[in-house]
C-alpha cells in the first residue's frame, strides 16, 4: 500500500510540475513587414465622347457683300454693286440664316428636314449635367489612382487618366 501511495504521489508530482524540470527555451517574437503581391486592376477604358454640332438659327437677313475689286492697287469692296457682282449672286433678296440653314439641311439629307429643339433652360440643365458627368469621371479616376498608389509595390505611383475631346470634322466656313 505504501508502494502504491508512493507511485501515486510520484505520478501526481510529475503531472503537477509538468515540464518545469526541463529547462525552458526563450521564444523570440518579431514582426517584419512582408511584401504582398496584390493584383492591380486594369484602368477602365477611356471615355470617348464626341461633341454634337449645334446650330443657332435666326431670321436675320444675311449680308451678301460685293466682290472685292482692285482700286488704286488695293483690294476694296464697293459699298453698292449689282446683284451679279455679289459673293453669292444665287441668293434671293432678303435671304436669312434660317433660309440658308434649311437649304443646307435639304442638301445634306436628300431634301428632308427635321428639327430637334430645346429651350434655353433645358440646354442649361443639359450643360450642367455634362459638367457633372465630367466631374464624376474625373473623381472616379482619382479614386482608382489612389488605390493603385496604396497597393503598388516599392512605392511606385499609379498612372493617371485624362479626358480627351475629339473634334468634329464637319466645320464649314
Amino acid at each position: 500500500m505504501i508502494q502504491k501511495n508512493f507511485i501515486s504521489l510520484l505520478c501526481l508530482l510529475t503531472i503537477i510540475s509538468g515540464c518545469s524540470l526541463i529547462p525552458s527555451r526563450s521564444v523570440e517574437i518579431s514582426s517584419k513587414p512582408i511584401q504582398i503581391d496584390i493584383m492591380q486592376p486594369d484602368l477602365p477604358r477611356p471615355v470617348n465622347l464626341t461633341a454634337p454640332q449645334w446650330y443657332v438659327v435666326s431670321e436675320a437677313t444675311i449680308a451678301n457683300p460685293c466682290n472685292k475689286v482692285i482700286i488704286d492697287g488695293e483690294e476694296k469692296r464697293p459699298k453698292a454693286c449689282a446683284k451679279e457682282d455679289t459673293e453669292n449672286p444665287d441668293w434671293p433678296d432678303g435671304y436669312t440664316y434660317l433660309d440658308r440653314f434649311i437649304d443646307e439641311m435639304k442638301e445634306q439629307n436628300n431634301g428632308e428636314i427635321l428639327f430637334v429643339a430645346t429651350t434655353i433652360g433645358d440646354y442649361k440643365v443639359m450643360a450642367e449635367d455634362m459638367q457633372e458627368l465630367k466631374r464624376y469621371i474625373k473623381q472616379l479616376g482619382e479614386v482608382v489612382i489612389y488605390y493603385r498608389n496604396v497597393t503598388m509595390p516599392n512605392g511606385e505611383k499609379g498612372v493617371g487618366i485624362a479626358v480627351k475631346k475629339n473634334e468634329t470634322n464637319s466645320n464649314k466656313d
